[in-house]
Parts: structure tokens; C-alpha cells; sequence
């Protein structure tokens, strides 16, 4: 579609040259002799751009600026001028214009500015989609009360600073609430920070966290920043929480206290402004009764806290769940989207999920890779490993007996070309697709060996 573009300006000349060159770079081109008129085909026609001249008779160009600004806010305007002034020309840019051109005109130059406020346009257009991605994507979806509860909960603290804790199952959309608190709060435009405390040596972890100095132990050969550093501004989120040492929760305890910490070697306290988000699977009480954790941090980060429900506690989500997996995966890969028949969104309501929401996301894209059709059936649904509830009508349609040996099979099946498509989003990648599918890295690489994959690509 091509874009348009009115030309408002008293000159007929000039109005005929312009309409000229730009159509000839395969503009659209609208044309008016007055303020009014321009006014009146710009709110029916919403062209794409505005070439405005300042000096006509009745309505100037400076109060035609300002009327168009008023009922189209967002349209783009290029002033042209023939006795411009830098006075004429701040009040214009005060007004919203985007560039100022004087006359005599160079074809040149015009040609140059339009090309310019167009691609600025579409930018601005690119720029707001992809913020409406990155709200979808940090949306928790869902309508039962626990779910509307935990949203109406994180409108109110995102605008706090406090630290929080965010209790729940593995796979249970920890790290999702973690990154709509960031999301929605002033640092949103800063670092958010992940880091997963079960998956680095409890040797490595404060110099992960905190960084060190050139020396500091074997193998520290130059000075090295932290998450904590990168995290400065922004928010960090320690999951798995209570996998790390009782002397690293000490420090962490000390900078919310005190907002400092020190690296690995060093003596300097360094400042650093970070909102600490934690989460764990693991009950932290209990821990503390054992003495595996400290009740000072506990108690520090529990002043705010979240408990996110299993999937079998609100499977009347399921159906919205599968709807945004769904166009999130087709906005990810492209394609004919595919959509799922009502008998098969209430066989996948009838399991208990003991995998929660990660094992929900799996199996949505499993079924979109493999099924061939664009309508997903009952039939499109693979053997799910798990009880079905109680009292939901008995045990879900799995084709007839299926032996075990069947049943591990289909799940090694999946598994093996669920890694190969993970691999692949990450170009091969064994680290980066470790971390994405919260594997252990030495886990993949064995499963990897075992499937026979080839990662030379």
C-alpha cells in the first residue's frame, strides 16, 4: 500500500512540483490551497505525512499546525517556508512539526526529509508493537480469582521498591510474576536479571552474584563485575533461593539493608540500587527450622509475597492459556495459525499437571509442530504421562491399553524433538538452550548423546 502524503500550500506551482516528485517516488499524493481545506482532508483521508507552508492567506500555516496537532496528534508535519525565521522556526518545532524547510525548494532535500519522517513513523509504529509484545508476554493470563487477585496485587506493588518473595511449584510462573513486577514499575526501561541459584556451584556463586577482584582466588585472573552490577537500576530475580549458602544469604541480607555490597576479594563497599525479586519451590519456613536458611532474609523479603497456584488448582484457564500459547508461538515462528477444537482444550482440562505451566507451554507446542491440520482435535492431543483428576470422568482416552513400554517410548519421541526445536531457536546453542529450558547444561549435553542429536550445525 502506498503511502500518502498532503501537500497544503496556497501556490499552485509549488503544489503542482511537489505532487510531481513525489509521485514519482511512488507516493500517494492529496492536495489542499488553504488551512481549512487541509484541515478537513487530513482528518478524512489520515494521511501518512503533512508538507505545510507557513505563509497563506487566512489561516497561516503555525495555526494550521496547531489545529491539525489537536485532532491528529500523531500525525507528522514538515513546515515549508519561504521567509523563514529561527523565531518561526522554534515556534513551529514547539508545535509539533518535525523539520522546517525553506524555500526555494530543493527537490533534494524535500525528498530527503520525507524519507526520514516516514521511517521515523514506522519506527514509532514498530516501537509500540513491540511494547504491546512485551505486555503480552509479561501478562499473566487467566480469570480465575486467584489469578485476578495476583494481577490486581502486582499493580500495586510495581510501584514500590520493596523486595518480594514469590512462592509456588516449579513451572508454576514464578519468573513470569517476577518480570511483570519489573514490567510494570519505573524500572521498567532498566536491566531485569535472572539468575537460577540451583544451577551454578556453590563455589562459583557469589562471584556469579557479585563479581570479584584480579586475584581473588585460583583462576581469578582479572577483575570481573557481577549480576549485581549489571543489575544497578533494574531489578534482580534470585530463583531457587534457598539453594544458596547460609553466607551468601547473609550478604544479600546485608545489601537490602544497606544497598552495598563487596566483591569476591575485595574490601570496598560498593552502592548499587536494585530491587531484589526471590522465588522458590522449596518451603522456606521449614527451611528455617532446619537452619538451612536465614529467618532474617526471610522475614526481609516476605514483607511482600506472592503464592502462585498450581495449574490443576485453576484449570478454568486453561482454554485462555492455550489461546495466548498459541499466538505467541505463531507470532514467534510465523505461519498459518492453528486453533484448538473445544473437546480438545477439555480433554487437556481433564489432566492434573503435575509439570504446571512449563509442561502446559511443551505440550501447546509439541501439538503445533506435529499435528498437520490447522484445526487441533481431540486426536491431536499426545499421551500425557500424568493422573487424570478425580471425579473428572475417569481416566482420559489414551487410544486403548497402552504398555508401558509404548508410553515411554511416545515420551522419549517428544522429548527428543522437543530438544531439537529448542536447539534450533537458539542456533544450536547448548548453554543458551540450557538455561531457556531450566536444564542443567551437563543434563543436556547427556541427553543429547543419548538421542543421537547432531549439534554440529
Amino acid at each position: 500500500m502506498h503511502q500518502t502524503i498532503l501537500i497544503i500550500d496556497d501556490e499552485k506551482d509549488i503544489r503542482t512540483a511537489l505532487s510531481g516528485i513525489l509521485e514519482d517516488e511512488g507516493y500517494q499524493v492529496l492536495n489542499a490551497e488553504s488551512g481549512a481545506e487541509g484541515i478537513e482532508c487530513a482528518c478524512q483521508e489520515l494521511p501518512d505525512l503533512i508538507l505545510l507552508d507557513i505563509w497563506m492567506p487566512g489561516m497561516d500555516g503555525l495555526e494550521t499546525l496547531g489545529k491539525l496537532k489537536a485532532q491528529l496528534p500523531q500525525v507528522t508535519v514538515i513546515m515549508i517556508s519561504g521567509h523563514g525565521t529561527i523565531e518561526t522556526a522554534v515556534r513551529a518545532t514547539k508545535l509539533g512539526a518535525f523539520d522546517f524547510i525553506e524555500k526555494p525548494l530543493s527537490l533534494e532535500k524535500v525528498l530527503i526529509s520525507v524519507a526520514n519522517a516516514l521511517r521515523l513513523q514506522e519506527l514509532k509504529v514498530e516501537n509500540a508493537e513491540l511494547k504491546r509484545s512485551a505486555s503480552a508476554d509479561y501478562e499473566l493470563i487467566g480469570e480465575t480469582p486467584e489469578i485476578v487477585a495476583i494481577r490486581e496485587q502486582i499493580r500495586r506493588v510495581a510501584t514500590t521498591a520493596a523486595s518480594v518473595l514469590i512462592s509456588g511449584e516449579n513451572g508454576s510462573e514464578k519468573e513470569l510474576i517476577a518480570n511483570s513486577i519489573h514490567y510494570n514499575s519505573p524500572r521498567r526501561e532498566r536491566p531485569f536479571i535472572t539468575i537460577h541459584c540451583s544451577s551454578i556451584p556453590e563455589e562459583l556463586i557469589e562471584s556469579e552474584l557479585f563479581g570479584h577482584e584480579k586475584g581473588a582466588f585460583s583462576g581469578a585472573a582479572s577483575h570481573k563485575k557481577g549480576r549485581f552490577d549489571r543489575a544497578d537500576g533494574g531489578t534482580l530475580f534470585l530463583d531457587d533461593i534457598g539453594e544458596l549458602p547460609l553466607g551468601t544469604q547473609v550478604k544479600i541480607l546485608r545489601y537490602i539493608q544497606d544497598h552495598s555490597f563487596e566483591r569476591v576479594g575485595g574490601v570496598r563497599r560498593i552502592t548499587a540500587d536494585i530491587r531484589i525479586i526471590a522465588a522458590s519451590a522449596r518451603s522456606l519456613q521449614q527451611d528455617m527450622v532446619a537452619g538451612i536458611f536465614s529467618p532474617d532474609l526471610y522475614y526481609q523479603l516476605s514483607t511482600i509475597s506472592f503464592r502462585v497456584p498450581a495449574l490443576r488448582e485453576r484449570l478454568d484457564d486453561i482454554g485462555l492459556l492455550v489461546q495466548h500459547f498459541v499466538a505467541r508461538f505463531f507470532r514467534r515462528e510465523g505461519g498459518e495459525a492453528k486453533a484448538f477444537m473445544p473437546d480438545a482444550i477439555e480433554l487437556l482440562r481433564r489432566y492434573s499437571w503435575p509439570g504446571n505451566m512449563r509442561e502446559l507451554i511443551n505440550v501447546v507446542e509439541r501439538i503445533l509442530i506435529v499435528a498437520p491440520g490447522r484445526v487441533i482435535s481431540i486426536e491431536d492431543i499426545p499421551h500425557l504421562s500424568g493422573e487424570p483428576l478425580s471425579g473428572m470422568g475417569g481416566s482420559l482416552p489414551l487410544d486403548g491399553a497402552l504398555s508401558r513400554t509404548a508410553l515411554r517410548d511416545a515420551r522419549e519421541d517428544f522429548e527428543r524433538e522437543f530438544i531439537i526445536h529448542k536447539l534450533e531457536e537458539n542456533d544450536w546453542n547448548i548453554s543458551r538452550t540450557a538455561e531457556l529450558i531450566e536444564l542443567e547444561r551437563s543434563n543436556l549435553h547427556r541427553k543429547i548423546k543419548s538421542y543421537g542429536i547432531d549439534v554440529r550445525r
